[in-house]
């Protein structure tokens, strides 16, 4: 490898550990798991390192990363579905913010809120909400048009108001 490789993919690394918190949160909202939610940011991060030469300088790693977490995951939800296995729920309370009460039941609700909904909505609803992409990106990450980005945005939007209503 090159000395200009070198420090190219060296760059990329700290860029990627930079992103590993809003990967993980992330990886949380697909996964509903925390075990299954870091082997997720594990294998996308592997994938993004094998290869990190197709990433394009200037555009948004974000995005480009969660468009292979979000591959990954339906990748191995394919897999589950072959082999029949079922998918546990998470433990009431698990990952519970630090604050009072109230805080810890007000973010109790919400995260309950947020997995009740259907996978493509709250996909939508971490990235562009959670992750602050723009839409444009959001789309691109998940791999949908536009429209359907701010489609399933405005359902998620309107079933999470009415769930913490």
């Amino acid at each position: 490898m090159r000395a200009e490789q070198t420090a190219e993919l060296a760059a990329f690394r700290e860029q990627l550990v930079a992103l590993l918190p809003r990967l993980r949160r992330v990886a949380r909202g697909f996964a509903r798991v925390p075990a299954d939610a870091d082997d997720l940011v594990q294998l996308a991060l592997e994938r993004a390192l094998q290869r990190w030469q197709q990433w394009q300088p200037g555009t948004r790693l974000d995005s480009w990363l969660f468009g292979i977490m979000r591959n990954a995951w339906i990748d191995e939800l394919r897999t589950r579905r072959r082999r029949g296995e079922v998918l546990l729920e998470e433990e009431a309370g698990a990952g519970s913010t630090v604050g009072g009460a109230d805080q810890q039941l007000e973010a109790l609700a919400i995260e309950a809120a947020l997995q009740a909904l259907p996978e493509d909505q709250r996909m939508a609803v971490l990235l562009v909400l959670v992750e602050g992409l723009s839409y444009k990106e959001a789309a691109q990450a998940l791999g949908v048009p536009i429209g359907t980005l701010t489609s399933r945005l405005a359902r998620g939007r309107d079933a999470l108001a009415n769930a913490l209503a």
